[in-house]
């Protein structure tokens, strides 16, 4: 994993956004492990760190954010909820890249 940001401020996502189109086209989900930046790319994973709790939380880049917000990433309520800044709708994180294991794939059998 790569270290993005040692301090950042998360956010959640509005509820007003469940069900609308994310700007790679996805519909938005409260209940989705997603998130939106400001310029990482589409589909980029990335493992968020309350800096409270130490819980953390693999979510995928769907949604861009502005670029005039105060918060480094904008988390869906379910992402929220497993590092435990749902109550408050923000926090102090920390963000990686993640990079997931590659797969093993089962050798062929020999015949």
């Amino acid at each position: 994993m790569t270290l993005l940001k040692n301090k950042a401020s998360a956010s959640v996502y509005a509820n007003k956004f469940n069900g609308r189109r994310t700007a790679n086209g996805d519909r938005f989900s409260q209940d989705s492990l997603t998130c939106a930046h400001k310029r990482l790319p589409f589909g980029q994973l990335v493992m968020v760190q309350n800096l409270e709790n130490d819980c953390t939380v693999v979510v995928r880049v769907n949604d861009r954010m502005s670029r005039r917000s105060r918060h480094s990433i904008d988390l869906s309520r379910a992402a929220a909820r497993k590092i435990g800044i749902d109550k408050n709708g923000v926090g102090r994180v920390r963000i990686w890249h993640y990079f997931p294991p590659p797969v093993q794939e089962e050798p062929a059998p020999e015949k």
